[in-house]
């Protein structure tokens, strides 16, 4: 249960969402993955720009390559991937002197609404952001003005035995008032 929330609908989602590695066979439904891309076109945009991109790939070899190029044996059990890009350079000409924060800022915003949308349709995904951006830029013909964010892997989760709950850093630990290091209670 949430500190705040009844531990229910949105707290439950939130907190039930985790990174997994291990997928099962059952196919996707493309419509399903549709409507995770649409979540991220939902979060924020830095002066509506809309400058993410999202590569949804289906074939196995270029997954096998994928794999590979990300040093993540477990991307190789997904159905597909989608590598959500960027035009940073597009927000840069609108915002010159914050547009790199703003871009990276929405790309994160987008991300974590498809891991909340993807929890949410009861699939499962990883977040992986360590691979050869020169390698996954090749194997999908991505154009050199997109920055590549994320990769990440869809499934259905295998569950080969009880989720470990990885334990949160306590709220106090995080939360300052009206100064830094100002605790307060």
């Amino acid at each position: 249960m949430g500190l705040f929330g009844n531990g229910g609908g949105f707290d439950r989602l939130i907190r039930d969402r985790h990174s997994v590695h291990n997928f099962s066979d059952k196919k996707l439904n493309i419509r399903d993955v549709l409507e995770v891309i649409d979540a991220a076109n939902q979060a924020p945009s830095a002066g509506n720009l809309h400058v993410l991109k999202f590569l949804i790939v289906e074939d196995a070899d270029k997954i096998s390559k994928l794999t590979k190029a990300c040093q993540q044996g477990f991307i190789n059990d997904s159905k597909l991937v989608i590598v959500v890009c960027s035009d940073v350079d597009q927000v840069v000409r609108n915002f010159p002197e914050r547009g790199v924060l703003y871009s990276r800022q929405q790309a994160g915003a987008a991300i974590q609404n498809m891991l909340l949308k993807v929890q949410h349709l009861g699939m499962a995904t990883c977040w992986v952001g360590h691979f050869s951006e020169k390698t996954v830029r090749r194997i999908l013909k991505i154009p050199k003005h997109y920055d590549i964010e994320a990769i990440l892997p869809l499934g259905y989760e295998l569950k080969l035995k009880a989720h470990e709950v990885k334990k949160k850093q306590p709220l106090h630990q995080s939360v300052f008032y009206d100064e830094w290091n100002n605790k307060r209670h």
